[in-house]
């Protein structure tokens, strides 16, 4: 990246990744903590833990670093406690050095007011305006100007399997989004919830095997609330069965999510069912794929775009 020029280098570092030494050497100019939710137990075991080593991150910034964090998040001011850096604020709910509110919304887009100043941008959601305001922070901090910075905010577009939008007979709405973890799905539903309150929103997901097994029921509890009708399908079992990650779900839902619930193991007929089985002008989100194209069955790599899946369904809609 160096001989190539280039100037700036922006990481995604993983609780692991610190854990495990990966990122030892490098100095960090800038560091954002964002939120901290229930993901890579598996491996860490208990909360607390995660929590330790996502600090350790901030802990070891030099001191001409900023520490930016999210001050909506419970967790924000502890992970910045300890640190060398200069700590910088953001937030979408209270006072901070940076703040944004969203002015519009629909699903082409949202209407943004970052620090006073208003700004239209083609993502969507609650969790995108704390994206692009962490985003926007950075870029200041590096040495942006306001105006350059929210430019290029309005240019940005959604990454691939994140709230990707099909459009199919019937003004139905079919969303891709990677959402696999109980906050991830959360924000994308209650996204949709919030853009169509009237809308009829069926939800599909499933949890990947031989990972972490405490966030199936809690996948299912959040589903159940925000979801008018719900199927509960294979995502990446890996080598467990899929009827028992489907059994680990089953135990989050209450009598009543269970009965607005249908367990397909088969993720293509579930797709299938979900969407031929909505009513005109329903959103069907399809959660936990994302931008990949593949599913994993034992060990091996199978091909699955869901793009293609509800294509051919939508076609075969067209034809009837």
């Amino acid at each position: 990246m160096v001989d190539e020029g280039c100037g700036y280098c922006f990481m995604e570092v993983s609780s692991i990744g610190v854990e495990q030494d990966r990122v030892a050497g490098l100095k960090f100019k800038v560091g954002i903590f964002s939120n901290l939710t229930h993901d890579h137990l598996d491996y860490h075991k208990t909360f607390a833990e995660y929590l330790r080593c996502k600090k350790l991150f901030f802990d070891t910034l030099p001191k001409d670093a900023y520490a930016v964090t999210n001050v909506d998040d419970r967790n924000g001011m502890v992970m910045v406690q300890n640190t060398k850096a200069k700590v910088v604020t953001y937030s979408c709910r209270a006072i901070a050095d940076h703040t944004c509110r969203i002015v519009e919304e629909s699903f082409d887009g949202m209407q943004l007011r970052i620090d006073g100043r208003e700004v239209w941008t083609r993502l969507i959601g609650q969790h995108n305006a704390y994206n692009l305001l962490a985003i926007y922070t950075a870029a200041v901090l590096c040495g942006a100007s306001e105006d350059d910075a929210l430019l290029q905010l309005s240019l940005l577009e959604s990454a691939k399997g994140r709230l990707e939008t099909l459009r199919g007979p019937r003004d139905i709405s079919v969303i891709i989004d990677y959402a696999h973890t109980p906050d991830a799905l959360e924000n994308v539903l209650k996204t949709l919830r919030e853009i169509g309150p009237k809308k009829h929103i069926i939800c599909l997901f499933g949890c990947g095997g031989d990972r972490d097994r405490t966030k199936r029921p809690e996948m299912a509890r959040v589903a159940e609330k925000y979801s008018d009708r719900i199927f509960v399908t294979s995502d990446n079992s890996r080598t467990e069965k899929t009827a028992d990650i489907l059994e680990d779900i089953r135990k989050g839902f209450s009598p009543k999510g269970l009965a607005r619930a249908l367990f397909i193991e088969d993720r293509k007929e579930a797709i299938r069912a979900a969407i031929t089985l909505a009513p005109d002008g329903a959103v069907v989100l399809l959660a936990g794929k994302g931008h990949e194209t593949y599913q994993i069955i034992g060990t091996e790599h199978r091909h699955f775009d869901e793009r293609e899946i509800a294509g051919e369904v939508f076609n075969t809609m067209k034809e009837l």
